[in-house]
């Protein structure tokens, strides 16, 4: 017994989830980057570490990623989804910790929006890309 294969979505239906997904995944990503740098630049307590050495080490992750990004490739935004998984554990530890709690919960739920985002930008534009090239 053969599986007979889904039928594809029609372009109709994916291009307003692309770009939706799209800037939901962009906005989400540039706000990752932007909560690291105001968290460690104004209110973090390093205890003497030199700051940009931490900022620097939280944020080659995100760089690694960022062009393509930015570019839109949906090969970057499957690295992305992998990535991110060290916010959200970093920000699920510091949501712990009551000195740390805001940040924590923005951190978490910044990088659970960035996942699921990036992950239907994936899908749904390998899914178009399909579609687009005459695949039923």
């Amino acid at each position: 017994m053969a599986r007979t294969p889904k039928p594809l979505p029609s372009l109709d239906w994916l291009t307003p989830r692309v770009k939706t997904s799209r800037a939901i995944s962009l906005a989400s990503f540039i706000s990752l980057g932007a909560l690291l740098l105001v968290w460690n630049l104004a209110f973090a307590d390093l205890h003497g570490a030199r700051i940009w050495v931490v900022i620097g080490i939280q944020l080659i992750p995100l760089l690694l990623v960022a062009p393509g990004m930015i570019s839109g490739s949906p090969r970057a935004h499957a690295w992305t989804c992998f990535i991110v998984n060290l916010y959200f554990i970093q920000g699920v530890l510091a949501a712990i910790d009551p000195a740390r709690m805001v940040y924590g919960w923005l951190e978490a739920m910044i990088s659970l929006t960035l996942f699921i985002s990036a992950l239907l930008y994936t899908r749904w534009s390998y899914q178009y890309e399909r579609k687009a090239g005459g695949e039923s």
